[in-house]
């Protein structure tokens, strides 16, 4: 989606990069500022994302200060002890006051660059609060679309210890989008050996991995 396009929607987006888990599969690692092709892996999903929305919030829990020059607002869990995603989505949404929220994670650079515009006519078809991808062997509830409307009803469910975010997802009405056409797109670096795996392929490789 080009900027064009997005001034045309009807509706107004924001971006929610999720960036503030532990990371215990990358030795603890920062995973959003781990570099692929000589970059933040954040820096690749920011270059994605941005054009999609209207505005851009990044959910850390540490290296505040890194993520903030990039230029957009970083927030923190509002409990300790990384809570998981569902705690930074409440946080996204807290902080963002456009209807929809798009959220995406920081380790995955190759996302769509229609997601946010394909997340929100099966939304808007299917008269639902939530869609979330499927890439055609499973659902991936972090690449998904929330309206702001479910955020008394997240706010309760994080605070009654829920953590799941497949949990939460399946309470509500939800909606499916189907991109197995870009299967790929949301391949998730995990450990050293996914990082490595994808730096060894060329150039043009990491730009479309190979599924």
């Amino acid at each position: 989606m080009t900027a064009r396009h997005r001034a045309t929607r009807e509706v107004d987006v924001a971006g929610l990069v999720l960036a503030g888990g532990r990371a215990r599969r990358m030795g603890g690692e920062d995973k959003g500022l781990i570099p692929l092709a000589g970059r933040p892996m954040v820096e690749h999903v920011l270059e994605r994302i941005r054009p999609q929305v209207d505005e851009i919030v990044i959910s850390a829990n540490r290296n505040r200060r890194l993520y903030a020059r990039y230029g957009h607002p970083v927030i923190e869990d509002r409990e300790g002890g990384y809570p998981g995603p569902l705690a930074g989505i409440l946080s996204g949404l807290l902080a963002t006051h456009q209807p929809w929220l798009a959220v995406v994670p920081c380790d995955s650079p190759f996302l769509p660059e229609d997601l946010v515009d394909r997340l929100l006519r099966s939304a808007l078809a299917a008269s639902a609060e939530l869609a979330v991808v499927h890439d055609g062997s499973r659902l991936q509830p972090l690449f998904a679309l929330i309206h702001r409307s479910l955020l008394t009803d997240l706010r309760a469910f994080v605070a009654a210890g829920g953590r799941k975010v497949d949990t939460w997802c399946a309470q509500q009405r939800m909606a499916t989008t189907d991109l197995s056409d870009q299967p790929a797109a949301f391949l998730n670096i995990n450990t050293p050996e996914d990082r490595a795996a994808l730096e060894s392929q060329p150039a043009r490789g990491r730009t479309n991995p190979t599924p």
